[in-house]
């Protein structure tokens, strides 16, 4: 169980606050619930069962994995699946089940896209777009913390990273 003042990640919510754990009376049962917020937006509150196992509340990554993540972009990531329905399907699969590792291979794949797009005067598609942008925006911030500095300076270094390897 977490605690109040933990960061957690949290759904599509990205990093969120534990501000209290407090009982509540739903039809007639009592249950615990965390109450957090999304560091984004302090002003949604999110109220979720202690025991609901069917959405995704996991700790903060460590420094070490926060390093062996980022180095990872060093690689080409994974494979680029052509067909656009089924690359969401498998992506957003990957991207559920919270290992970072696996994550930080499709951010990969898709800001090589995106540079290879930008090349050729074209752009990612607006689904492409939107994965790579809310899955980076929330694994680098949670990198961000886990190493002490700036998502700007998270995000420079994975840039040179991809571009050293290209």
């Amino acid at each position: 169980m977490f605690k109040v003042g933990h960061l957690v990640i949290y759904s599509v919510h990205g990093i969120c606050r534990i501000d209290n754990i407090s009982e509540k009376e739903i039809a007639g049962k009592l249950k615990l619930y965390y109450d957090l917020h999304p560091l984004s937006d302090d002003n949604l509150k999110i109220s979720t069962p202690v025991d609901n196992h069917n959405l995704l509340m996991l700790n903060l990554i460590g420094r070490e994995e926060a390093k062996e993540v980022i180095q990872s972009f060093r690689s080409q990531g994974t494979e680029w699946i052509e067909r656009n329905t089924e690359r969401n399907h498998t992506y957003s699969k990957v991207i559920r089940s919270g290992n970072r590792e696996e994550i930080a291979k499709i951010i990969n794949t898709l800001m090589r896209q995106k540079l290879k797009a930008e090349r050729n005067n074209k752009k990612l598609s607006n689904q492409d777009q939107t994965m790579l942008t809310s899955t980076r925006n929330i694994l680098f911030k949670e990198i961000s913390i886990a190493l002490g500095t700036t998502y700007e300076a998270v995000l420079d270094e994975v840039n040179g990273l991809i571009a050293q390897s290209a």
